[in-house]
């Protein structure tokens, strides 16, 4: 029994909990805000709830297959995670992130097809992000960001299809800054974690940005991205027609981590690329959950 939960336990972190409400946020405020921008209504409950947890089954399943092909430098960077202390095999670990993106695909399958191809484009890029580029290229975070960017969009689209595989209204410009935002500000939330595995990373010889270039540099590149990630979450909220609370909560949580990632190029260090990981995730899950109220609140008053 005690080897049991200790497996379930060890499942459980490998879809990194302390990320969960940013994960969770993100699809969820995705559906509401395209029901809402398109047709001025909360979707259906059934599909919002289906596309919110297929969406998050699809993220955390990359999470699990990225620690599957990162057990070496984890070992050194983070030995007590599930893999690199044998709490899980790597055969283990395989079968749960193919579980988890079955779900997501039957969801995605279930809800519109459009969906379907986005999830297959978005599962392409993360793929060839942890299996390959990650180890070849110092510009690898640009599948990430590619991949993750996809995902708010694939969302969108199993509420209101865009046209191309059955009926619908076309794209929405304010999904495509949401897919823009999210993808961007990525490219920002990978390099700061990659700055806190930097360690780990130059010895194996892994060329990310900041084993490549240092994290002074990597640390100016990422705020570059989150001040493009803040703009376009103003944008985002004239474009769909959100309220002053989303607009109140977006210009001061965007405020706010403006001036951690300041903190970050004036101390470039990998204990502050690590504290910036989380503060980003924080803002992301504040952000998104500033969306669902602000849907909630205009469509049901």
């Amino acid at each position: 029994m005690q080897n049991r939960l200790s497996k379930l336990r060890a499942h459980i972190e490998l879809l990194r909990p302390p990320l969960a409400a940013m994960d969770l946020a993100m699809p969820a405020a995705s559906a509401l805000l395209a029901s809402y921008a398109v047709a001025g209504t909360l979707p259906p409950l059934l599909p919002f709830v289906l596309a919110t947890l297929g969406a998050y089954a699809a993220i955390t399943s990359s999470y699990v297959f990225n620690d599957c092909c990162d057990i070496d430098v984890d070992k050194i960077a983070m030995p007590n995670r599930p893999l690199p202390s044998a709490m899980l095999s790597k055969r283990e670990a395989q079968s749960w992130a193919l579980l988890l993106f079955a779900f997501s695909a039957a969801v995605a399958l279930y809800l519109n097809l459009e969906s379907f191809v986005v999830l297959v484009a978005a599962t392409v890029m993360i793929t060839i992000y942890s299996a390959w580029a990650k180890r070849n290229t110092p510009v690898s975070w640009i599948f990430v960001g590619l991949s993750f960017g996809l995902v708010p969009f694939g969302v969108w689209l199993s509420m209101e299809p865009a046209g191309f595989l059955r009926p619908g209204l076309g794209l929405h410009p304010a999904s495509v800054i949401l897919a823009l935002m999210i993808g961007i500000t990525d490219w920002g939330f990978t390099n700061c974690d990659a700055s806190r595995d930097v360690a780990g990373d130059t010895e194996e010889g892994i060329p990310t940005t900041p084993a490549t270039f240092g994290i002074p540099a990597t640390a100016r590149m990422v705020a570059v991205f989150w001040l493009i990630g803040v703009a376009l979450s103003l944008a985002l909220g004239f474009l769909a027609n959100l309220g002053w609370l989303y607009l109140a909560v977006a210009v001061g949580a965007g405020g706010w981590l403006l001036l951690q990632n300041l903190d970050f190029v004036k101390n470039p260090t990998a204990e502050r690329g690590d504290r910036l990981f989380y503060q980003s995730a924080d803002y992301r899950a504040v952000l998104f959950a500033a969306i669902i109220v602000d849907v909630l609140l205009k469509a049901l008053l």
